[in-house]
């Protein structure tokens, strides 16, 4: 049986070369970092990594590459989501075979399902997708929410094991803490709620800010996970600047400007995105420094 995810796992970022590649050595040395840095869990393929302009080979191999990388010593959530359905089990099984010990679905973007047709999308991913499933709630990139009522309905079903809650609705997270299944994980999918989340009741993270700080977000989780509460607010007072300067432009722009300024990776992005706004790198390099972190 697949133990559940707990603590913070890192939305990690996909390093490309100046030609706009992957950069495979780039990834390796990355994903090591974090591992041994203490990071819980890592999630390639996911918005974080671009995973919408890769090419389904590609992210079957940024996923091989995470799994041999990590040699076993956490787990591996990988990206799989799509709006069409038979492409999400494509994918599901693609990830599977790549070596992934979880998958991340995020809800259809664009097509905007109601309720009952998530109920559906999720049940048939379950059904054919031989991994546990992690659903993923971002109303801000998807265009439309998955209720508490749909989650919890969702959380009965074989398979499918934790959410990735990214509303920023604190009263909807509540109302899934409160009458979640034994065994149904909850981690927050805003940095910032990581404190408020976990307090509540919640198990982790899935993170942008810790492909920066890795060492800090994991301890972050521990404090929290073990009550130790007034070393965590102090842990993310000295975090909220890095966590708001994360979101000073759309994610991952400013992750990415931040890694090159610790020179983990190239600043490379894929069209549509593009590199940081000059005028916030100061913003950008003045948080890290808050958070403890050389830039």
């Amino acid at each position: 049986m697949t133990p559940p995810l707990r603590g913070c796992g890192t939305a990690l970022v996909t390093p490309f070369g100046d030609d706009g590649s992957l950069d495979e050595a780039a990834l390796r040395s990355f994903v090591e970092w974090q591992v041994t840095e203490g990071i819980h869990f890592v999630v390639p393929c996911g918005s974080t990594g671009e995973a919408v302009t890769m090419t389904p080979d590609e992210q079957r191999r940024v996923v091989e590459i995470t799994v041999d990388q990590v040699k076993g010593r956490v787990p591996v959530v990988a990206g799989a989501g799509s709006n069409d359905t038979k492409r999400a089990i494509a994918n599901s099984k693609m990830m599977r075979e790549a070596g992934a010990t979880h998958l991340l679905h995020v809800s259809p973007m664009y097509n905007k399902p109601p309720q009952r047709g998530l109920v559906a999308h999720f049940k048939a991913i379950a059904a054919e997708a031989g991994l546990p499933v992690v659903l993923y709630n971002v109303p801000g990139r998807t265009g439309s929410n998955i209720e508490a009522r749909t989650t919890l309905t969702l959380a009965e079903v074989p398979g499918i094991v934790a959410i990735k809650e990214a509303s920023g609705n604190l009263a909807q997270v509540h109302e899934i803490l409160l009458h979640r299944p034994a065994g149904f994980t909850v981690l927050s999918g805003d940095d910032a709620l990581t404190l408020a989340m976990m307090a509540a009741g919640a198990e982790g993270l899935i993170s942008v800010t810790s492909n920066a700080t890795p060492r800090a977000m994991a301890e972050l989780c521990t404090r929290i996970a073990t009550g130790n509460l007034v070393g965590a607010r102090a842990l993310h007072h000295a975090l909220l600047p890095w966590m708001e300067a994360a979101f000073c432009e759309p994610n991952p722009i400013p992750a990415k400007a931040a890694l090159a300024m610790m020179g983990k990776i190239r600043n490379v992005l894929r069209l549509p995105l593009v590199p940081l706004a000059a005028d916030k790198e100061p913003i950008v390099r003045a948080a890290l420094a808050a958070a403890g972190s050389p830039a």
